[in-house]
């Protein structure tokens, strides 16, 4: 059929200022059908689009493995995206971090629908799968804390890592009922509180730990985890999963927090993400990634 990338690239820019276009899109497309709270994707017209961009390796939309053009899943609801994302990771060998990424950075209604679109996608849940309370859990989401608890929480933390021994902190309980039950609001003032009584981040004593050291920064900060992240995607040495990372990051948070990631990321790396992405990729990816940061 052929594809009209520049006018691809067109519709990218207008949905991200108009989100509801998007959504329009596929409440009516006759290749999107009704599931539950999501509208499903027909396999068969996903299996269409892998053969109509494999030409273009990095054009535009369906980030559903490396086969298909990195810029993509942004035309799904995010609660499929999520859901095929963990699919991926737990089938095809992805970084575990993903998992990690899509459970402290969404909301608990997202999370729970990622739930039921992984479901409906692969008929079993992600429970079966992967027994993970980040997954499973549904947060409070409010700004209340309560100061005395997250004191006390951060010295049960800071306990359970200094009498961890040989034991990994991951199976300790009550270092998997903070970070899995906790509001991010009550986890960012516990995570002050132990810095203040350990003289040291809670982060540099999960180092050795990369899934609880990721939980922790994607936590407490999500900007500034997505920013290192972003980072590495740009390095010389950076792997095949390192720059999907950056695909998989501008795709996810586009018309979530990326004008937060992109003053966290020039703050930190002195350098603006726009200019790094010129510097770096090339012809419609590079477009296409622009017109997601909002250039």
């Amino acid at each position: 059929l052929g594809v009209d990338e520049s006018s691809l690239l067109s519709v990218i820019t207008q949905w991200r200022k108009q989100p509801e276009k998007r959504q329009g899109f596929r409440s009516s497309s006759p290749f999107f059908k009704p599931h539950g709270n999501f509208e499903r994707c027909e396999d068969d017209f996903v299996r269409s689009l892998k053969v109509e961009f494999a030409r273009f390796k990095v054009a535009f939309p369906f980030h559903l493995s490396s086969s298909i053009p990195r810029c993509s899943k942004y035309v799904f609801f995010c609660c499929s995206r999520d859901a095929r994302w963990i699919h991926h990771v737990l089938h095809k060998a992805h970084p575990f971090n993903i998992v990690v990424e899509i459970a402290c950075t969404r909301s608990s209604d997202e999370l729970l629908g990622a739930r039921k679109a992984y479901h409906a996608l692969f008929h079993h849940s992600i429970e079966e799968d992967l027994l993970v309370g980040l997954v499973s859990a549904y947060r409070y989401e409010g700004s209340r804390v309560d100061d005395d608890v997250a004191k006390s929480e951060a010295k049960a933390l800071g306990h359970a890592i200094k009498s961890a021994g040989t034991k990994d902190p991951v199976e300790n309980y009550e270092v998997i009922r903070i970070l899995t039950t906790r509001s991010k609001a009550h986890l960012k003032e516990t995570f002050r509180h132990y810095n203040g009584l350990y003289g040291k981040s809670i982060e540099q004593d999960f180092a050795g730990e990369s899934c609880l050291g990721e939980t922790v920064q994607c936590l407490g900060s999500s900007a500034s985890y997505f920013s290192k992240v972003i980072d590495k995607a740009f390095r010389e040495e950076a792997d095949k999963n390192a720059k999907d990372a950056l695909t998989r990051v501008v795709v996810s948070r586009s018309d979530v927090d990326i004008e937060e990631i992109k003053a966290v990321y020039e703050q930190q790396h002195k350098a603006k993400l726009e200019d790094k992405i010129v510097k770096n990729t090339r012809g419609n990816y590079r477009d296409a990634l622009l017109s997601l940061v909002g250039v």
